[in-house]
């Protein structure tokens, strides 16, 4: 094994590709767990988390088996072909290309959605967003509600209520075409493009004036603009700038929204359900409060973590639909 590696330049290329370079054939003996082994090394070099993990994902993309096959399979040759595909894609992800971006897929909240570089990967965090949203949902009186998902993306937070509250009739708002083309691809591998409206454009004045929600969800860009070169690789490099963005404080778009959303809830009880970053809750509660939201919480993700904000109709509202 050292002399595999010491006859490839450090870092250049993954390990076990440097067995083509000594003439050998990959046939004579280079198994799913040597490439486990050395994409794990290479990966580990280049400082990508959960390198081992993640050099599985890969391999079983390229042989076209479930991850946990491979354990079952670690004495299996691979073909000079399976070699190649795996070491293009070992060598993207330590160039820090996301794994979700090399395998073209991801799982949010139990369901396989579709992602690229038109859209954010989304984060284990919003599934807590989504199941707040299901669970308000659940609670409301027989008959359909309608939702808002404001900054679709991929179409995640849109789909899975779709797919947990059949009753729930879904808008899913987005200002990039690409994006939404992405999340109409994802209703439609799910069974849910029907029960979808796909908007294109910026806010609400993409939607008809009269249109009014239940519940209005939003994941929006929350990352102040100073912050964007520090984050991750993976993130800076490869989510699209305009939904991680947030502008000088990373709070532009819940201003926006604090102002703006204000008729489009159509109950008393309507809500509405925001993702934010860390340390943001209470800059959050004065944006909201100073247009006269009601700030019910702020709840955890599955980290503990502050990171959904939830508000009600304005006081005066509530006050004139009581009376």
């Amino acid at each position: 094994m050292a002399d595999w590696v010491r006859s490839c330049p450090r870092g250049a290329e993954p390990p076990f590709y440097a067995l083509h370079a000594g003439g050998r054939s990959y046939r004579d003996g280079v198994t799913v767990l040597e490439v486990i082994q050395r994409s794990t090394e290479f990966l580990t070099q280049k400082g990508v988390e959960s390198a081992r993990l993640q050099a599985e994902w890969l391999l079983a993309r390229v042989l076209g088996m479930p991850r946990l096959q491979l354990y079952l399979n670690f004495a299996r040759g691979l073909t000079d072909a399976e070699v190649d595909q795996v070491r293009q894609l070992v060598k993207r992800r330590g160039q820090r290309e996301p794994l979700q971006h090399l395998l073209g897929t991801t799982s949010f909240c139990g369901l396989e959605l579709k992602v690229n570089p038109c859209v954010l990967v989304p984060r284990p965090e919003t599934e807590a967003l989504a199941e707040h949203a299901w669970q308000f949902l659940a609670k409301r009186q027989a008959g359909a509600s309608a939702v808002l998902d404001f900054g679709t993306g991929s179409g995640c937070l849109a789909i899975t209520l779709a797919v947990r509250c059949p009753h729930a009739r879904l808008h899913a708002l987005d200002v990039s075409a690409e994006a939404l083309a992405i999340a109409r691809e994802n209703a439609a591998a799910h069974g849910v493009a029907e029960r979808i409206a796909f908007c294109l454009g910026d806010g609400f004045a993409a939607l008809a004036p009269e249109q009014t929600f239940d519940l209005i969800i939003a994941n929006p860009p929350y990352v102040p603009t100073a912050e964007i070169a520090a984050l991750m690789p993976e993130v800076r490099d490869h989510d699209p700038r305009v939904a991680l963005d947030g502008g000088p404080d990373g709070l532009e778009f819940y201003r926006r929204l604090a102002a703006t959303a204000r008729d489009r809830l159509r109950a008393e009880d309507g809500r509405m359900m925001l993702e934010f970053g860390d340390g943001q809750a209470e800059r959050l509660r004065d944006v909201f409060g100073l247009h006269k939201w009601v700030v019910e919480r702020v709840e955890a993700d599955y980290t503990d973590r502050p990171r959904i904000l939830v508000v009600g109709p304005p006081h005066e509202r509530r006050a004139a639909e009581a009376g």
